[in-house]
């Protein structure tokens, strides 16, 4: 079992930045591939950024590509939502996933563990 515990959310008005963090336990943080989603009220739960399984390589969601940057640091067991540029429509609950198995990066079915959500909130 993994646990997952998000931090770092917070208000900010438009064109800031912040940083969100997830520290993992319970298992070698080497083995999982770890993603953030978001969910905006009344909206699904949707993909923002992930590493590959080998996390080296990055994906991001069209709408965060060059705005956001998913980083990791396997020493401390945390993965890093570094998010800069921040619009009104980036407000949502951040999620940190993490998935053990070869599955799809960017749908939340391919994931086994999940935090319990951070609140970011973008004023215009």
């Amino acid at each position: 079992q993994v646990q997952l515990v998000e931090s770092g959310g917070g208000l900010v008005q438009a064109g800031g930045s912040l940083r969100l963090s997830c520290a993992a336990s319970g298992r070698p943080f080497s083995s999982i591939a770890m993603g953030w989603f978001r969910q905006a009220p009344g909206k699904e739960r949707e993909f923002v950024a992930a590493f590959t399984r080998s996390g080296v390589s990055t994906y991001y969601a069209d709408s965060v590509k060059g705005r956001f940057t998913i980083s990791r640091d396997n020493a401390k067991n945390t993965v890093y939502l570094q998010m800069s540029s921040l619009k009104p429509e980036d407000t949502a609950v951040y999620y940190c996933a993490g998935r053990s198995k070869a599955t799809y990066y960017a749908t939340p079915s391919g994931y086994d563990y999940w935090g319990q959500g951070t609140q970011v909130t973008v004023s215009s």
